[in-house]
């Protein structure tokens, strides 16, 4: 493994799960990164992903630098032949080349502007890092996938799974304010990766990109959605096709105990932060068969497996 954007960037999905589940349950910690040090860029705010990610590298024995770039670096421009007289200070192929001489691995965490649908989707500063640094990328969290949350979530799935292919829905919720779509597409592609069957439900108009939902089941109404599942994994994301807009919706989408009835007494999901009571009901969050924190745990297991083999595949 070079770098760790996505899905593909791996062979075998669940293998990676299980591997992460064993040095879970192994308590042993591998300083087979001693010596080398890992940069964390955060372009944005992050409480679990910057946690995680700090632990998991130092139980493997690594130096950690942090930049919150916005705050403490440079202005960075990233557009070809700019004439830079304006806010930008610093070009990113030069700032990106300077950092991968200090660090081994770079891993990054900038969201999108949800302006401009194009824009966005080429994820520009996670590839021209990669361009550019000529060192190990992993994405902390890009303009279209968060891969370290789905793959927390997927070991999450696979230690509380009680049939080999469960049912797994991934349903939108209400907020308050317009949300990327990076962890919906994540998830849905790391899910139809991992080979499960996985519904997705939504109001009309809030459709992802197909590139991420191709095998899954679109269903527009919650309730037929949520009948039999056996995982429900909750999540705002702004409309794809009306990009990054908050569009009118009428029926109520909030989670609730009620609306589980139809399930397999189905185990919850969510990414976190949480909106509560109006994403998700605090009745939901707080029974016994909420997940939220067991995927926040796994997330160091996650990041901790993915920085091991790329130390092992690159050094």
């Amino acid at each position: 493994m070079k770098h760790f954007t996505a899905v593909n960037d791996i062979e075998d999905p669940m293998a990676l799960v299980n591997e992460a589940i064993t040095l879970k349950n192994s308590g042993v910690t591998d300083k087979i990164g001693k010596n080398k040090t890992i940069g964390l860029l955060f372009f944005n705010s992050s409480l679990r992903t910057r946690m995680s990610t700090q632990k998991a590298a130092q139980n493997l024995g690594m130096e950690v630098m942090i930049l919150n770039v916005n705050n403490d670096g440079w202005a960075l421009e990233f557009e070809e032949g700019a004439v830079m007289n304006g806010k930008s200070v610093e070009h990113i192929k030069d700032a990106a080349s300077v950092m991968g001489l200090y660090c081994d691995i770079l891993a990054i965490r900038c969201f999108p502007n949800l302006e401009n649908k194009e824009e966005d989707y080429a994820d520009k500063i996670i590839n021209q890092f990669i361009e550019y640094a000529k060192v190990p990328v992993v994405s902390l969290e890009s303009a279209t996938r968060h891969p370290l949350q789905s793959l927390a979530d997927m070991i999450t799935i696979q230690e509380h799974k009680t049939k080999e292919k469960p049912k797994v829905v991934l349903t939108w919720a209400p907020h308050i304010k317009p949300i990327p779509q990076v962890v919906a597409n994540s998830f849905a592609e790391w899910t139809l990766a991992s080979g499960y069957d996985l519904t997705i439900t939504h109001p009309e108009g809030y459709e992802l990109s197909s590139a991420f939902t191709k095998g899954a089941t679109i269903e527009t109404n919650q309730e037929k959605a949520l009948q039999d599942a056996d995982f429900v994994y909750v999540k705002n994301w702004s409309s794809f096709t009306d990009y990054g807009k908050v569009l009118p919706v009428e029926e109520d989408w909030m989670l609730t105990n009620e609306k589980l009835k139809v399930t397999n007494s189905a185990k919850i999901m969510h990414c976190l932060p949480v909106r509560r009571n109006v994403e998700v009901s605090d009745e939901v969050l707080d029974s016994e068969n909420s997940l939220i924190l067991q995927q926040a745990e796994n997330r160091v297991y996650a990041v901790q497996t993915v920085l091991k083999k790329i130390l092992e595949s690159n050094f």
